[in-house]
């Protein structure tokens, strides 16, 4: 009898550990913190290979890096060849590792030095080991005389993306535009259930388009400052109403940028989350690595195990 009583306790024990090791929020990977502003994240399929924007304290310098992974460990950001002096951010790598979406107010035309609004582009290879093309605006009727930000696509390569619109409900609201016959269709205004007066921005689409993460800013019902909600679609393929994700992934802090791996149920976003106090440090290196490394209240990648179902 106690024998069996043990072995149901150790059982309760395993379970509310690993309860509590799905809700760790942990930083993905501490060789990024001696960058001042670290955000926009996707990762591949295979998770040998990651995508991420490394800015400027001010955000005024924004460009794109790959890190690789090699016996279990990730290697030294590398800058993306076609990185130049205009803004860059936003990465999204496609299923099949061969296409990367991302954001830049780079010109159309290469001998203008002049910077654009902003655009959702794209680039090309052949595979993982191949280089990669030259940048490719991706057009209209995407791209317009406004700001698009934040692709993400879908395995249909349907296509979900922010923009700042007087025909919106607020100031940032999310779009999604159809592929169709080898091209994308007009876009189209999701609606209340997901935009609102507010902003809403940075939206990750599922493979299926069965759910899809965003940001919401200042909500009611939020922690404070940008929060991570999501909406799954009804029995009808209609967007049910956004709920908050909750804590601890949203802070009091911004949350946003999400990137939601199927596969291994990761949960990948950006944070400003803050928890640091004054200690009593015990050299300058001591306080140098405490700075660096805690929640500083400087954009980061977090990670955490979700499961979306």
């Amino acid at each position: 009898m106690m024998k069996t009583i043990l072995i149901i306790t150790l059982i309760l024990i395993s379970s509310f550990l690993s309860a509590q090791n799905k809700n760790e929020v942990l930083q993905f990977d501490k060789k990024l913190n001696e960058f001042h502003n670290v955000r926009d994240f996707c990762i591949s399929t295979d998770g040998n290979e990651a995508f991420i924007t490394l800015q400027s304290p001010n955000g005024g310098i924004s460009q794109l890096v790959t890190i690789k992974k090699e016996n279990n460990e990730w290697l030294e950001p590398k800058l993306l060849p076609f990185c130049d002096s205009f803004m860059y951010l936003e990465p999204f790598l496609t299923m099949n590792g061969n296409r990367l979406f991302f954001v830049s107010d780079r010109p159309l035309d290469d001998s203008i030095d002049k910077k654009k609004d902003f655009d959702i582009w794209y680039v090309d290879r052949s595979n993982k080991n191949d280089e990669w093309s030259e940048p490719k605006n991706i057009g209209k009727p995407i791209n317009s005389d406004l700001d698009e930000f934040y692709p993400s696509v879908s395995d249909n390569n349907n296509l979900y993306f922010t923009m700042d619109s007087p025909n919106g409900f607020g100031k940032d609201d999310i779009y999604f535009c159809k592929w169709e016959a080898g091209k994308y269709l007009t876009p189209v205004l999701l609606n209340e259930n997901i935009n609102s007066k507010g902003y809403e921005f940075n939206a990750f689409i599922s493979k299926k388009e069965d759910f899809i993460l965003f940001t919401k800013y200042n909500e009611k019902d939020g922690q404070g400052s940008g929060d991570l909600y999501i909406s799954k679609k009804d029995i009808n393929g209609k967007w049910n109403k956004a709920t908050n994700i909750g804590i601890p992934i949203n802070t009091e802090y911004m949350e946003y940028c999400p990137f939601y791996d199927e596969k291994n149920q990761i949960l990948y976003f950006t944070s400003k989350r803050k928890n640091i106090k004054s200690i009593k440090f015990k050299n300058i290196s001591d306080f140098k690595k405490y700075i660096k490394e805690g929640e500083n209240g400087l954009s980061k990648i977090y990670m955490t195990s979700i499961k979306i179902k």
